[in-house]
């Protein structure tokens, strides 16, 4: 017998958008033109199909379905039914052939992911075990239960209408129109809900003989009398039949669900009369209709299978109803999900807003331990372990923090990696580390998936680090991710913020008194930071004491220390030599380091070679150079970072002037110079002062009549050098902490102008 196979989408007559209606019932006040049932579709069932003319007036119908819905209409929680029926659906399946198709059908919360189809048949068998206990988990709440016992009632009473207007002559519309009077007492909810558990009932009770026909005499004896064994010998058919009533019940559901959804929606967030929702509920009713009228079709389909055979398989009638159906409610799903969509934008908004708050709150109450903000920035369950620890690489939870000074070492994953190796090396300092534990918190945008790369980098940081770590960047909380930026002013460039063991953050940016002071700037408040500046003059031992390890001994040696920088290597040869030779015939003790230049690249790196090589002075190892030149220079940055910080200025700080003259020197191109007997006497230089004076050597080496002289000689004849020219520049880097409106030039004490500078340099 030939077969009629089942128009695909793309074939089948373009859906107008006015609504489709037939013959109208007696008491509504809309003209149109229909058939009857009997005459589209065989025995009198009916069907939409007869519905080939268009509504003159859409909004008429849209006032017709209203005037359905009582206006004290009862407002339920329809969801366990909902969850009923989306564990019904999956399961009611044939269990002869596998039917595939391109949808699914899962929940829209996270707990729920009832798949309908896009799965063979072994695929559903796996997923039926699934939510079989599911089933008796959602019916196992008293309210759950509750809601069931007064809603089966009305659902087995419209369960019941389905089947007799689906056996009787009639028309869609009015049948459709019937329905929905036969539920005024009911929120647009749940009417769209009792209706959708009424048809699954039809549904499931199908599939269930079916299911059960081969290996149950009950199952076998009923499937007889429905003539299944009639249906069923023409597999092929039936697949394209019910993969095309498959195609319209997804949709159906997803309307259904979009729905509920915005009853679910919170008031406190979110007003009923609100714009966004107006625009939304004025749709609902016209969803409903349709998917009231939609399942109408869906029951016909189910029921003109039984008694009917092979005959109505074959039929193409339905089948193009089915198609265009699912076309209008796929508009009408859209529309809604947009509108949903928005509508939880804005909760969503207002939910960040108000834990925002609370965060600001959080951090300027008073707590007796750091638990309540540490949890705040890191939420976790109580039996979550939130933290690594880098030193026994174990997973903890945040309570080893408590009653701890914490440093939160705040960076996105674009850290360097001699940041790192430096703050290791202080973390590792005896001092005071009993006292406090440091923490990375990596911030990544919360709104974007990692990508493999962004998920091997963290690894990698996060293996290199030995304190503690944030687990994951996504277990830091969005909202504080703003707080720490809006409070906080992190951008890129890493901060490390100082909680006290009651949670009170007493620093947001302690990296400069890290760097400078390492542990012994503990505990690290603003308090101490002044007091420690209140100790401190301008020598060698801030300078470079903590720079390298050898330094502290020339100190206390009383050696003369000469620490040079720049990336000419012609000079540093040129220098060295003539360092070297009025040293050897003054008999001064000369210890001489090269530090390089901030920012350390390739012609710094090979300068350091080249100094080895040809022994020329004291180097940092050359397979740390970056770390030690890197750790410098930031050093010098985080003095003058701190210095502004505790309201000091270039005009009454001499240390923050000597300071920029350093920072002035390596923002040149060329050479210079600190010269330092010990802790004690201290000049400095750039590079064309410096050669002139040591190359002019013979005016002024009688006047060192010894070595401990010869600083204080040399830092004479600096000053009387005044060069007909000159150019200095400060270069600052953009996120510098307190950049000054003015400064002054240190060779002529003028203003110096102003300029803003990029910079790409991948040398």
């Amino acid at each position: 017998m030939a077969t009629h196979p089942i128009p695909s989408r793309t074939s089948a007559p373009v859906v107008q958008q006015a609504l489709i209606t037939d013959k109208p019932h007696e008491h509504d006040h809309i003209h149109a033109t229909t058939k009857p049932v009997s005459s589209i579709v065989p025995n009198g069932r009916p069907s939409a199909r007869g519905d080939r003319h268009l509504l003159s007036d859409e909004s008429a119908l849209t006032k017709q379905i209203e005037a359905t819905n009582a206006v004290d209409a009862e407002e339920l929680n329809v969801r366990p039914v909902l969850s009923v029926v989306e564990d019904i659906l999956p399961l009611a399946k044939p269990s002869t052939f596998d039917i595939t198709t391109t949808h699914q059908i899962k929940t829209l919360e996270d707990h729920k992911t009832a798949t309908l189809l896009h799965h063979s048949t072994d695929d559903k068998i796996a997923l039926a075990s699934q939510h079989d206990g599911r089933i008796f988990h959602n019916l196992g709440s008293d309210h759950d239960s509750e809601i069931l016992k007064i809603l089966a009632y009305p659902i087995n009473r419209i369960y019941s209408e389905i089947i007799s207007k689906s056996t009787s002559d009639g028309e869609s519309h009015g049948v459709t129109m019937d329905l929905l009077r036969s539920l005024p007492d009911y929120a647009w909810d749940a009417k769209v809900v009792i209706s959708l558990a009424a048809f699954s009932i039809i549904y499931g009770e199908f599939w269930l003989v079916e299911q059960l026909h081969t290996k149950n005499p009950l199952a076998r004896n009923i499937a007889a009398l429905k003539d299944l064994p009639g249906i069923l010998a023409h597999p092929e058919e039936l697949r394209r039949k019910i993969e095309g009533l498959l195609e319209l019940l997804t949709v159906v559901l997803k309307v259904t669900r979009c729905i509920v959804e915005f009853k679910e929606l919170p008031s406190q967030y979110i007003s009923r009369q609100s714009p966004e929702i107006l625009v939304a509920t004025a749709h609902i009713p016209t969803g409903v209709y349709w998917v009231m009228r939609s399942l109408l079709v869906c029951a016909s389909t189910i029921l003109n299978l039984v008694g009917s055979g092979h005959k109505h398989i074959s039929s193409t009638a339905e089948s193009w109803e089915i198609l265009n159906l699912a076309h209008k409610l796929s508009v009408i799903l859209e529309h809604l999900q947009s509108q949903l969509k928005i509508c939880k934008d804005l909760i969503e908004k207002k939910k960040s807003q108000d834990k925002y708050n609370d965060i600001v709150g959080l951090m300027e109450a008073v707590h007796i331990d750091n638990i309540p903000v540490l949890r705040a920035l890191i939420p976790s369950k109580d039996n979550l372990k939130p933290l690594y620890n880098g030193t026994r690489r174990t997973h903890e939870a945040i309570e080893v923090l408590r009653l701890k000074y914490v440093l939160l070492l705040i960076s996105d994953l674009d850290v360097p990696i001699e940041e790192i190796n430096v703050l290791h090396m202080i973390y590792s300092q005896t001092a005071n580390r009993h006292e406090y534990e440091v923490l990375w918190v990596p911030i990544v945008d919360p709104t974007t998936p990692m990508t493999q790369f962004q998920e091997s980098t963290f690894l990698s940081l996060r293996n290199s680090m030995p304190w503690y770590s944030v687990d994951h960047p996504f277990l830091v909380d969005p909202v504080a991710i703003r707080y720490i930026r809006e409070h906080w002013k992190f951008v890129h460039m890493p901060i490390l913020v100082v909680l006290n063991p009651q949670g009170k953050p007493s620093n947001i940016d302690a990296l400069p008194m890290m760097w400078i002071w390492g542990s012994s700037g503990f505990d690290f408040t603003r308090y101490r930071e002044i007091s420690l500046w209140q100790g401190s003059v301008w020598n060698m031992e801030l300078l470079a004491n903590n720079t390298d390890s050898r330094i502290p001994e020339w100190i206390r040696l009383e050696r003369v220390i000469c620490l040079y920088g720049g990336e000419d290597i012609e000079w540093i040869r040129r220098f060295t030599q003539l360092a070297k030779s009025v040293a050897e015939r003054l008999r001064v003790p000369l210890e001489m380091l090269y530090v390089g230049k901030r920012n350390p690249k390739e012609k710094v790196r090979r300068c350091h070679e080249v100094i080895q090589r040809e022994n020329l002075s004291h180097f940092f190892p050359i397979q740390d150079y970056s770390d030690y030149v890197w750790y410098f220079w930031v050093r010098l940055w985080s003095m003058w970072s701190s210095k502004k910080q505790i309201g000091m200025s270039i005009e009454s700080d001499p240390i923050m002037q000597e300071i920029m003259d350093m920072l002035t020197f390596d923002s040149s191109e060329h050479g210079w110079a600190v010269f330092s007997r010990g802790n004690y006497e201290i000049t400095k230089g750039n590079g064309e002062k410096i050669i002139q004076v040591l190359e002019n050597n013979a005016q002024w080496v009688a006047r060192v009549d010894h070595p401990n002289k010869f600083v204080e000689v040399f830092d004479e004849e600096l000053r009387g050098v005044h060069p007909e020219h000159h150019c200095h520049r400060l270069i600052l880097p953009g996120h510098a902490w307190g950049i000054p409106e003015t400064v002054s030039c240190s060779e002529c004490g003028k203003f110096m102008d102003k300029f803003v500078m990029y910079r790409c340099c991948d040398e």
